[in-house]
């Protein structure tokens, strides 16, 4: 038996098994029937919950839950089987024992799995905003609440309880089917589906929580639904890989990102000695496996770049040069403002600050963003211009809203002043 409180291993199971029970029972019960699939899961939990609290932890708690998942499953489908041979439908539905097939066939490991993959492209679907579309991940497929989603993205609970009410009816309305396209759509979904996955890890990774740097939870599902992917034949592609390798390199520097008080360490800061080297051989592994194409993706850049950061035994040893050419190719597969603007940090570290600030007032489109002013105040600093390196810190403090940053931030300021190099 478990020694854990039976409220703090639900509140565990929840986060791990939740969404691959609403997979399964959205498989079984069908897409349309999204929302009472949650209402299943949740009243599975709830039940949990009330037995465990009574009669102790079962040897094998996600079984369990698997079991009475399946048991209320079952039960609404035969009262809709009573109800029409009662409204005189005898041939319609399918008998109870095809049921207790299907039921034993569906909660199969690799089913469980087909299952998720499945709901993961529903939720991807192009016919859902991106907005909707994470959203939609993280409620099925990762088990966060809505007030847990609002606050990752520092909206309102109303907000997300209306991008996933019309997601479900998009859904309602059948113009998303769950299941794994193939042939020529599997190309077009398959990049829809990384690109949400690689965007729900940023958001983890650079958190615009006013409270946290890394919401961890958000990086760690990422990771678990691109492991998801590179383990099926269908969608086990070199990009999957590729991105794979770039989420475990990123992450393999969690713990040295931020102090005890969570307070940002820079780069040039961290105690490398802390950087995960289990996560690093890792994303070795699968950066090995994405050399299988004929070219390199975006992916595969990001990755080369922050492999490069990984292997350097300190700060100074890293090879800017290489990392400005990797991001001139970048640039040139995937052309934007921030991909522009960490290409001019990498040009400032390789041949010195006025290069770095030439490269970086040459971006447009960021005049409003943190990051381009951050960088600006930190060059303008190093190429000893404080008056400038003052201006443009304080802009930056004025649009983040997370606390970490803005210590930081502050704290760049203080030593200006202190220095006697801002007035």
């Amino acid at each position: 038996m478990f020694a854990v409180a039976p409220e703090q291993l639900v509140a565990h199971l929840f986060r791990h098994e939740a969404g691959r029970l609403q997979a399964v029972l959205t498989r079984w019960l069908g897409l349309g029937r999204l929302t009472e699939a949650e209402d299943l899961v949740q009243d599975t939990l709830l039940e949990a919950l009330a037995a465990w609290k009574l009669h102790g932890v079962p040897e094998n708690p996600s079984a369990w839950l698997y079991k009475v998942a399946q048991r209320k499953t079952l039960d609404v489908l035969r009262r809709e089987q009573r109800f029409r041979r009662i409204a005189g439908g005898l041939n319609q539905g399918i008998n109870e024992e095809t049921y207790a097939e299907q039921a034993s066939a569906l909660f199969l490991d690799e089913e469980i799995a087909d299952s998720q993959l499945r709901m993961l492209f529903a939720c991807c679907h192009p016919a859902l905003p991106p907005d909707a579309q994470v959203a939609l991940c993280l409620k099925t497929l990762c088990g966060l609440s809505v007030a847990e989603i609002a606050g990752a993205f520092l909206t309102s609970p109303d907000t997300i309880n209306k991008r996933l009410y019309r997601a479900r009816e998009r859904i309602r309305e059948g113009a998303i089917q769950l299941e794994v396209p193939s042939g020529p759509q599997l190309t077009a979904r398959l990049a829809g589906v990384r690109q949400s996955l690689y965007l729900l890890f940023s958001e983890g990774y650079h958190s615009t929580h006013p409270d946290q740097l890394i919401r961890r939870e958000l990086c760690e599902e990422a990771l678990r639904l691109t492991r998801l992917l590179t383990k099926s034949p269908r969608t086990s592609q070199p990009e999957t890989f590729a991105l794979l390798a770039l989420l475990c390199f990123q992450a393999s520097r969690f713990d040295a990102r931020t102090t005890e008080l969570g307070t940002i360490v820079l780069l040039e800061s961290q105690d490398r000695s802390r950087w995960n080297q289990s996560l690093i051989a890792r994303g070795l592994r699968y950066l090995g496996q994405a050399a299988a194409g004929q070219q390199a993706s975006a992916f595969h850049l990001e990755a080369a770049i922050a492999l490069e950061h990984c292997r350097a035994r300190h700060f100074a040893g890293t090879d800017w040069k290489a990392i400005v050419g990797y991001y001139d190719l970048l640039l040139a597969r995937k052309p934007s403002a921030i991909v522009a603007l960490n290409r001019a940090v990498a040009l400032a570290y390789a041949e010195g600050p006025q290069s770095g600030l030439q490269a970086v007032l040459a971006v447009e489109g960021l005049a409003r963003h943190r990051l381009y002013h951050a960088v600006l105040g930190e060059l303008y600093y190093q190429a000893l211009q404080p008056v400038k390196a003052r201006q443009h810190l304080e802009q930056a403090l004025q649009w983040t809203s997370s606390k970490a940053e803005q210590f930081l931030l502050q704290h760049k300021l203080d030593t200006i002043k202190a220095q006697g190099r801002g007035g």
